[in-house]
């Protein structure tokens, strides 16, 4: 499977002209998308990419066999080849981009606004090596970078964060490793550097596959378990950030005294700093969940497939708005598969709702969510719970699917609630598997 990973090195505060390369780079693309614009029927009938591309360069930028039709290269003297290129690549695409909106509109007989041409843009440019960036020979946290200082594109050395920089040689030595790209992010700049690996996933068969099931909640942060396909819990764990969280919600009290006191048009750096708060818990708790099934020898790594549309209403309202289990799961995604890891993910309903052992519905606790009882009177965590039916619907989907339709339908009469998978508990998985092993052995 191919990989990319990127990773951020912040540029050190000095004197370059930074801006000035922004501002120009994106002043050339919006030119361009005006061109573009004017001339899209002519360059519309061109299919194949590359000739397109050729023919839109050739618009714009005379050489000894080619004429410029406008006057691109008079309003841009002396822009890299690498950057005009890739500028003519975002101004093509941004202008194919609205045309196709634009038709789909009108074949939707004009429902809602009309779409745009958006010339202002936020283009970022490409650092292409050797063109626009280069190693520094002389010191190994400096590079040179070619921008524009508002006269002449010259070549300019750039002091990187060392950590950074110390990170990359360590982690990403040896890594085919793409162009850099600026990037701005909290009023500093960064090159992002991206790598691409080739890591071959697991094959392990269904029965001796090893799983890490994961239960992402709102007083836990993760309950994780190492399962077996049947039914063996081999580990489990409670995750969890209460320092983190503790700080997170004191800046959320902040923000509300903050709020009821000034009103909400002054807090946008607050709400920005509870956010990146929010965004590093995020972090920590995927890591977690990745370090902890690669502990384990974990093949797949199970998920509940969640959805949170729709009006959200009560006390928990803020909390489930700050809830990053998409960002959770993308991050563990990422790590897993950069460790052979696969991910899978399962139907969420009644997973917490259905006691493990099969005896029906729980309740749960007025005072504490994470605690409840069971229909014969035992005292369980909740989220636990849910973890071990996570797990048991995945084997129980892995299991049954490659079966033949005469067999699958003599296991489903012998254990009736695997018909349905949102009913599916931790119970139904260990009683399919021994009806497995006597149908295996008969």
């Amino acid at each position: 499977m191919r990989i990319v990973s990127s990773y951020g090195v912040e540029l050190r505060k000095q004197n370059i002209p930074i801006c000035q390369t922004l501002d120009i780079y994106r002043s050339a693309v919006s030119c361009l998308i005006g061109i573009y614009a004017q001339t899209w029927d002519e360059l519309a009938v061109i299919t194949e990419p590359k000739k397109r591309f050729n023919t839109a360069e050739h618009l714009v930028h005379t050489t000894k066999k080619n004429q410029a039709r406008f006057d691109f290269d008079l309003r841009f003297p002396k822009m890299p080849s690498y950057l005009r290129r890739a500028a003519i690549q975002h101004a093509l695409g941004s202008v194919s981009s609205y045309k196709t909106r634009l038709g789909l509109w009108k074949k939707t007989d004009q429902k809602g606004g009309r779409p745009k041409l958006v010339c202002d843009n936020h283009a970022i440019p490409v650092f292409y090596r050797d063109v626009m960036y280069r190693e520094d020979t002389e010191e190994k946290d400096r590079v040179c970078l070619k921008l524009y200082d508002g006269h002449d594109w010259k070549w300019f050395r750039v002091s990187l964060s060392h950590t950074d920089m110390e990170y990359l040689r360590k982690n990403w030595a040896g890594k085919k490793a793409a162009a850099p790209v600026l990037e701005k992010r909290h009023r500093k700049y960064f090159l992002r550097f991206s790598y691409t690996e080739e890591v071959p996933l697991t094959k392990t068969p269904a029965k001796e596959r090893i799983i890490c099931s994961v239960d992402l909640g709102l007083n836990t942060d993760a309950v994780c378990t190492i399962m077996r396909s049947d039914g063996t819990v081999l580990g489990r764990r409670f995750i969890d950030f209460p320092s983190e969280k503790d700080r997170m919600y004191s800046v959320l009290g902040r923000i509300s005294r903050f709020q009821r006191e000034h009103g909400s048009a002054q807090v946008k750096s607050r709400w920005a700093y509870a956010k990146r708060l929010n965004t590093e818990l995020g972090r920590k708790i995927a890591g977690a969940v990745t370090g902890y099934a690669e502990e384990n020898h974990a093949d797949v790594i199970v998920f509940e497939y969640l959805e949170t549309k729709g009006k959200i209403s009560g006390r928990k309202k803020q909390k489930l708005h700050l809830w990053r289990k998409r960002d959770i799961q993308k991050r563990c995604e990422h790590q897993a598969h950069r460790r052979g890891i696969r991910i899978s993910r399962i139907c969420a309903w009644n997973t917490s709702r259905l006691a493990y052992d099969g005896s029906g519905t729980v309740v749960r606790d007025p005072g504490n969510h994470s605690l409840c009882t069971f229909q014969n009177g035992k005292r369980y965590n909740c989220d636990l719970s849910a973890s071990y039916n996570i797990g048991a619907r995945y084997f129980i989907r892995e299991l049954l699917k490659p079966l033949p339709v005469t067999e699958r339908s003599l296991l489903e009469a012998k254990v009736p609630s695997v018909k349905r998978r949102i009913s599916c508990v931790y119970a139904d998985l260990r009683e399919l598997f021994s009806e497995m092993e006597i149908l295996r052995v008969a």
